[in-house]
């Protein structure tokens, strides 16, 4: 095996960005769950839903992985 792979494994703005969103989305919408609170799981899930769209939109501004 080479040590030289040009794998970037996502780690990028735009990948990084997506998964903290989608993160918080679920935390914000479990807490919501819990508590009983349909408005927080309402905005939790919708934050976690964005999360791609607004990972590639960074990576479409140019701060993702280059094309290949």
């Amino acid at each position: 095996m080479s040590s030289s792979h040009d794998e970037d494994h996502g780690s990028t703005p735009a990948a990084w960005t997506a998964v903290f969103l989608c993160i918080i989305g679920f935390l914000i919408g479990g807490a919501g769950l819990v508590t009983a609170v349909p408005a927080l799981a309402v905005v939790g899930g919708a934050i976690a839903v964005l999360s791609p769209i607004v990972g590639k939109a960074m990576s479409a501004m140019g701060l993702g992985a280059p094309a290949k």
